[in-house]
């Protein structure tokens, strides 16, 4: 049971689209040997970043270790470089999701694209969308690096920086948190807590944020120049009830507050926003 906790939750559905499940902790396994999680649930989360409408869809859920280091949660996937105790660190690959006009694919969660086991749920209605005559974004898959440092076994600082958004491909973001994972609430029950922000380049702000002129007579928003540095800051909580050893219901809240020149942008509807999840795994 200790094992079944010992992993991080694997299910955040952000809305500022970052992390989309938690980095897995180091865990030592037998050579060979490997800890995977599958399940699926429900999501709630905003059309796209800063939007005020919300939309409810399946959230796939995939984790994956190996006793070699490599790693698949959510969206990313990695591989654990270190052998020191308290510090992990490696490279990292990120799929970014994308936009289209209508704000769809911003709040992708789980596992990329599992298209098969999905069930089309209810859309909400969209009107007075800021977004008619925006140019779509492209999915994009980033490449970059994580490190993290425990203060103690249960409290972390963890840090990622992944390079690859947007169409043009030259988004870049840096993700810093604090997490205190495996708070234990008798025997099947565990909390996990995180806060961070994150730090985005111009050309990754411009491309979720911006208007360019052309936009601009495109959608009818207002030119804007979106700049780089602080873009949100997030604050998560994470509960996972193990019925077993084998089955968990995993669910989290998120909420996120865009910062800086992209709570400004005339893209942003709400700069404040929620995002909860909850679904049903199976450990093999």
């Amino acid at each position: 049971m200790t094992k079944l906790f010992a992993l991080a939750a694997f299910v955040l559905a952000a809305a500022s689209n970052t992390a989309c499940a938690q980095m897995p902790a180091t865990n030592p396994m037998p050579d060979g040997s490997r800890d995977m999680y599958i399940g699926l649930g429900l999501v709630s989360t905003p059309r796209y970043q800063g939007a005020d409408e919300r939309e409810r869809r399946a959230l796939p859920v995939l984790q994956v270790q190996w006793s070699n280091g490599a790693f698949i949660s959510g969206m990313r996937a990695g591989i654990h470089l270190s052998r020191a105790p308290g510090l992990e660190f490696g490279p990292l690959l990120e799929l970014e999701p994308g936009r289209d006009a209508e704000g769809e694919g911003g709040g992708l969660v789980g596992a990329a694209e599992v298209r098969s086991i999905l069930v089309a749920l209810p859309q909400a209605t969209v009107s007075g969308n800021r977004l008619a005559g925006m140019p779509a974004i492209e999915r994009r898959v980033q490449g970059g690096g994580f490190l993290n440092y425990y203060l103690t076994p249960a409290w972390r600082f963890t840090g990622s920086l992944l390079y690859g958004a947007g169409n043009a491909r030259n988004g870049m973001k840096l993700e810093l948190g604090v997490q205190r994972l495996a708070l234990a609430l008798g025997p099947h029950h565990r909390l996990a807590l995180d806060a961070g922000i994150t730090v985005a380049n111009r050309r990754y702000n411009m491309a979720y944020f911006g208007v360019s002129e052309s936009d601009s007579f495109a959608s009818g928003n207002a030119v804007f120049d979106a700049g780089g540095g602080l873009k949100d800051a997030r604050l998560g909580l994470r509960w996972n009830w193990a019925w077993s050893p084998a089955w968990m219901l995993a669910s989290s809240v998120q909420a996120t507050r865009l910062l800086g020149s992209a709570r400004v942008s005339p893209l942003v509807e709400r700069p404040t926003n929620l995002t909860v999840s909850t679904a049903i795994a199976y450990r093999f």
